[in-house]
């Protein structure tokens, strides 16, 4: 009877081990594929900063274009009211102005869409990284305690 019971315990403590061997490895798995992905993460947040800056810099240069833009559409408008004599030819150039204002504003609304969509962009990955670190945190953190 004692024996059946130390070969129970024996056996008991043989299953424990292989199941703590088992989960060990599978942390390590765990852990690598974490890691791999904290190291995509890290890219992505590269590649977005990259991005935005970019974004930024072009929507401020497409901001300066329309307001020369504008200026000019001003200046060209008196000049208009001002040699009137000429007449048809003027008003053609009037009109090349004006599809090139409008072709410049439908390229703008066009790209506004696209930052906007950027912007949302970053700022799921922004969420999804403040997400990451705030779960590493917390593991670190609970490392930390159980020490």
């Amino acid at each position: 009877m004692v024996n059946l019971l130390y070969l129970s315990v024996a056996l008991i403590a043989i299953a424990f081990t292989i199941l703590v061997i088992y989960v060990a490895r599978t942390l390590k798995s765990l852990h690598t594929t974490l890691d791999s992905v904290s190291k995509t993460l890290v890219g992505l947040e590269r590649q977005l900063d990259g991005v935005t800056r970019e974004t930024t810099i072009l929507l401020q240069k497409t901001n300066d274009l329309a307001a020369d833009i504008q200026q000019k559409s001003e200046s060209l408008n008196s000049v208009v009211d001002a040699v009137k004599d000429v007449g048809t030819s003027v008003q053609g150039f009037n009109q090349s102005v004006q599809a090139i204002t409008n072709n410049v504003e439908n390229t703008l609304v066009k790209n506004q869409d696209k930052i906007a969509q950027i912007v949302q962009y970053s700022k799921v990955f922004m969420n999804i990284r403040d997400q990451w670190r705030a779960k590493k945190a917390e593991q670190s953190r609970t490392r930390v305690r159980s020490n």
